[in-house]
């Protein structure tokens, strides 16, 4: 198995370096130690600092040297769009209550299949299609801080991820938070 220990921040590396491909999809690409296979079917081990999403174009480095890319892969995913920006933005604050992670488009907004948001965003109006594609969930959630990322994706949308999500001091959320389950007791 190749032992994948280092994620390279943005260093120049040339497609003729790139050993081979790693295709996650969101849920393994947030973890930080898991075995997967390339496509070309090595097994490999990525062992790299937790608390950092691989987005979709992350370089590894195993360490034997080579370099890996890290792609999205395709996974069921919530696409939820309407024209009307205030009944989108009404979606989006619904959905950041929640605590969801999401991917905010040009009039749509991507999640991971759950019905019960898929039910409340329907009873707000908004249009609710199940589809296979790439899900990059905004970065604030998780710990990243940088600017926007552009990808392209199957849905035809261009994507603009430059929107920040915060609790200051002052906002009047109508909803409680248990971290009771947080502790071991």
């Amino acid at each position: 198995m190749i032992t994948i220990s280092e994620k390279l921040i943005s260093q120049q590396v040339s497609e003729s370096e790139i050993k081979d491909i790693i295709c996650l999809p969101f849920d393994e690409r947030k973890r930080g130690r898991l075995k997967t296979k390339t496509q070309s079917g090595n097994d490999v081990g990525i062992f790299v600092e937790r608390g950092e999403v691989m987005r979709d174009g992350t370089l590894l480095k195993a360490e034997s040297g080579e370099i890996f890319k890290v792609t999205a892969a395709d996974e069921d995913v919530t696409t939820a769009s309407t024209a009307d920006a205030h009944l989108f933005a009404r979606a989006c604050y619904h959905l950041g209550n929640r605590h969801v992670p999401l991917q905010v488009g040009d009039g749509w907004l991507r999640y991971q299949n759950d019905y019960v948001l898929d039910d409340m965003l329907r009873q707000l109006g908004l249009e609710v299609d199940h589809e296979m594609a790439t899900f990059e969930p905004e970065n604030g959630a998780y710990g990243e801080h940088g600017g926007g990322h552009h990808h392209g994706h199957s849905h035809g949308h261009s994507h603009d991820h430059d929107h920040s999500h915060s609790h200051e001091q002052g906002n009047d959320h109508s909803h409680s938070h248990d971290h009771s389950h947080d502790h071991q007791h």
